[in-house]
């Protein structure tokens, strides 16, 4: 593959070696060219909280455990003073971000997302608001009537500072029809994430996988991804993720789908890291792989642990119990010789150990 250093990975290029490279070859080629990308070796993560403002939810995706109905008895919306608490927990413990998104409420238009976000912003300027998916902004575009950029421009003026990349899923309209039909359809949350970076709002793109997508669809996901940011320049990170499937209606209705191996999760990441060759930041995905696949992660490409994940309540309805605090990731990150810091969503340095 030393051809490779002079031009971009093809999308056949990156099935054949998700299907046929051996794993070490792998890692070897992903931690190569991380050190090109990081070549101080210092690894981050942030401290954060999810704050899952509520769980109910029209969209119905199959693979999801975590919505309600509005009518039903567990169905909630967070009051201002409930999410403050949250926020104040946070600060206690050096938090610096809340990465704050809900189910997709049927009624919930722009002006209540205006005051929920100005009302953050003004009670707590030191957090970034890392908020509202693709799916979100989409809906309340079609909701309030006004544009997908008028939507972000409105949020942004409030305190809004940057978007999760939530809701890929697979970028494929084929896989979205099956596990999540009402959601939008790929071009779609390409568009958010396009007139997101237009109005200099940053985001993330990410990947849940394990369902029924083929290997060429995963690459074609990555190469979108790699197109868009061609165009605009706006993700800062990439993360991907294993489909969960306890208490999923996906579960139930394929019982076939078995549950992805770590060989599987490893050999993704690497090529997503050669592949993403515009993409400065891979993220590990301990919260579904575990604490020491997360960890070997970060030789196989990724060059960020993620979140202390202070408060997840998706994937973990959904049967991923695992939790990791700052010391442990310190832990981690030493442990492999690499330099632990502490960043902000913009992947600034806070704070080396």
């Amino acid at each position: 593959m030393s051809a490779l250093k002079d031009r971009r990975m093809t999308i056949d290029e990156a099935v054949e070696l998700i299907e046929k490279a051996d794993l070490k070859t792998l890692g070897k080629m992903a931690r190569a060219r991380k050190k090109e990308l990081h070549p101080k070796g210092v690894t981050t993560f942030v401290v954060d909280r999810n704050i899952n403002y509520t769980n109910i939810c029209w969209v119905d995706c199959k693979f999801c455990a975590f919505y309600t109905h509005e009518k039903k008895e567990d169905a909630y919306i967070l009051t201002f003073d409930e999410i403050d608490q949250k926020i104040e927990e946070l600060l206690a413990i050096g938090g610096t971000q809340i990465l704050f998104q809900g189910g997709v409420h049927p009624k919930l238009e722009i002006e209540w997302y205006e005051d929920l976000v100005e009302h953050i912003h003004q009670k707590y300027p030191q957090v970034t608001i890392h908020g509202f998916s693709a799916i979100e902004i989409d809906y309340i575009a079609r909701r309030s009537n006004i544009s997908i950029s008028a939507v972000l421009a409105r949020l942004k003026a409030k305190g809004l500072s940057s978007i999760p990349g939530a809701g890929a899923e697979i970028l494929s309209d084929r896989v979205r029809d099956i596990i999540a039909p009402k959601k939008l359809d790929k071009d779609r949350w390409l568009e958010v994430h396009r007139e997101a970076h237009k109005l200099g709002i940053k985001s993330t793109a990410t990947m849940m996988y394990g369902t029924v997508e083929t290997t060429k669809e995963i690459v074609e996901h990555f190469d979108l991804v790699r197109q868009l940011q061609d165009e605009t320049g706006g993700f800062r990170a990439f993360i991907m993720w294993s489909y969960q499937s306890d208490h999923t209606e996906l579960k139930r209705e394929l019982p076939t789908i078995e549950k992805t191996s770590s060989n599987q999760y490893l050999r993704y990441l690497a090529v997503a890291r050669l592949f993403l060759d515009n993409v400065p930041n891979i993220q590990s995905s301990w919260v579904t792989q575990g604490s020491y696949i997360g960890q070997m992660a970060l030789q196989f490409g990724a060059n960020d642990l993620g979140s202390t994940m202070m408060e997840e309540n998706v994937v973990s309805a959904a049967g991923a119990a695992n939790s990791m605090n700052q010391d442990e990731m310190i832990h981690l990150i030493r442990d492999i010789g690499e330099h632990p810091a502490k960043r902000n969503t913009a992947y600034e340095i806070l704070e080396r150990f």
